[in-house]
């Protein structure tokens, strides 16, 4: 297929399936000189521009991210991950429409925050924030959850970063390494911060360390069984979509040697397992090749190219958010 051809499926692609549903008001062109939250000499507007390894890093962020237990409840009880019957029960499967909806509003969070304006990425951080103020429960074992709890944001924040940091590591065809990555690591905790995270790791040994501290904490839940390896094998989603087999793989491939254990992946012989990794290595950078960075990222250049301001000081909310119920949040998004 020419290049052309590609390059032009793919953006019509994008443009109907994330860019119209999950980027609507968010604003790249303007204003002039605004650098964002990171500007266009950082490591993130690096990392962040090679579209395909940033979708692989947040599938397999949120694969390690679902070990903590409270994290799988927390989806089970208020995403639309989980496919829920006309009672409005959960089936124990995955519902396909609602974590590609998920995937599509992760797109637009990491790509706003890396190339919007300032308020745009504060207004994304906004919206999150007020979104996890909705998300309280209990476990069926009695233990309380709250998205709002330090412990939880430094997890998330950690999956996200070392997620998006190992898929860019490993399938981009020209990765940050050594000091480099290590800017990465450090200019990302503004997106943690602006979160609400606080005391977050910010290399990328601290990043590793800080999510095998929580290993005594983690555990396979029948929710997240439901959803992976084996169980995923009747599944009807297609390979790139989550849900799918091939992304399952791919997921519990990048995790660290720990995790793999908890998820019993078992990786195939040295030889198949390369070639699948180079496969995959192929075809990431073959999309990317055809079809360069997207519009957004374009946008963002062009809106600095005569020079910036200093990006914003801190990150980190200075006032409450107002109190929103989810169809309000949602509403406004």
């Amino acid at each position: 297929m020419p290049v052309n051809v590609l390059a032009s499926r793919f953006e019509q692609s994008f443009d109907a399936d994330i860019r119209s549903r999950f980027f609507r008001g968010l604003d790249f062109a303007g204003p002039e000189g605004d650098p964002g939250w990171f500007g266009p000499d950082s490591a993130v507007w690096y990392v962040h521009s090679h579209l395909p390894t940033l979708v692989l890093g947040l599938v397999s962020a949120a694969y390690i991210e679902g070990l903590d237990p409270s994290i799988s409840w927390m989806g089970y009880d208020h995403s639309r991950i989980a496919e829920r019957g006309d009672d409005g029960i959960p089936t124990g499967n995955i519902d396909i429409e609602g974590a590609s909806v998920r995937l599509g509003h992760s797109i637009s969070f990491f790509i706003g925050t890396a190339y919007g304006s300032t308020e745009t990425a504060e207004r994304l951080a906004r919206t999150v924030r007020a979104m996890h103020h909705t998300i309280k429960g209990t476990r069926p074992d009695g233990l309380a959850y709250d998205a709002d709890s330090p412990e939880w944001l430094r997890w998330n924040y950690a999956t996200v970063v070392w997620g998006l940091a190992t898929a860019h590591e490993r399938y981009h065809r020209r990765p940050l390494r050594g000091a480099d990555l290590e800017c990465y690591y450090a200019e990302f905790v503004r997106i943690g911060e602006a979160l609400g995270g606080t005391d977050l790791p910010a290399t990328k040994k601290e990043v590793a360390d800080c999510l095998e501290s929580y290993l005594p904490k983690l555990a396979i839940t029948p929710i997240k069984a439901f959803g992976t390896g084996p169980n995923l094998r009747d599944s009807q989603a297609k390979p790139w979509e989550p849900g799918s087999t091939f992304m399952d793989w791919a997921a519990r491939d990048m995790l660290p040697e720990w995790a793999q254990r908890l998820a019993l992946y078992q990786p195939p012989n040295a030889l198949r397992l390369r070639m699948r990794r180079y496969s995959l290595w192929l075809a990431v950078n073959g999309l990317y090749e055809a079809t360069g960075p997207i519009k957004e990222f374009r946008e963002a250049k062009a809106r600095v190219a005569a020079g910036t301001r200093p990006p914003v000081l801190s990150t980190a909310p200075t006032a409450p958010d107002p109190v929103l119920t989810r169809d309000q949040i949602e509403a406004a998004v």
